[in-house]
């Protein structure tokens, strides 16, 4: 199921401490995207590339004492499209994802966008629910959006 966020209701939300949040510096992106898909996989990590191919890139990451613990796109699958986004496992439920999910939004207001679709978050959605006033799209099963035209070969 896709969700749609409201971007001109967006909550205040500031990052957890010592937690940095920063769009990918292009010398960075060989780092980014090697830590992607050792954490998510080679599909998050082609998503990611595309992100950072765009100028300005649709990419954030998020990180701690020098390593990087998260990261979060948009426009990557489809225009107006956020995600993915993840966190290390050791990371999740201390503020992270959410503190990207922010930052990738309101850089979505920021590029002209008025509402976000946030991809395929079945898993997800009572966080996107809480997190940013997320509702769910009726009839946005995976076969009915971007993703839907995915090559199903191996």
């Amino acid at each position: 199921m896709d969700m749609l966020v409201n971007l001109y209701r967006l909550p205040e939300y500031k990052a957890p401490e010592n937690v940095k949040i920063a769009r990918v510096m292009p010398p960075d992106r060989h780092r980014v995207l090697k830590w992607v898909r050792e954490q998510f996989g080679e599909g998050w990590e082609s998503e990611c590339a595309v992100a950072l191919s765009a100028q300005p890139n649709t990419c954030f990451i998020a990180e701690r004492d020098g390593a990087c613990i998260g990261f979060s796109c948009y426009d990557a699958t489809a225009r107006g499209l956020f995600g993915p986004i993840g966190v290390a496992k050791e990371e999740r439920g201390t503020g992270v994802g959410r503190a990207l999910l922010m930052a990738s939004l309101l850089a979505m207001r920021e590029a002209g966008y008025g509402y976000a679709v946030i991809g395929w978050c079945d898993e997800a959605a009572r966080f996107y629910e809480h997190a940013v006033g997320a509702i769910p799209i009726p009839g946005s099963e995976p076969e009915n959006t971007a993703y839907g035209r995915m090559i199903r070969f191996s």
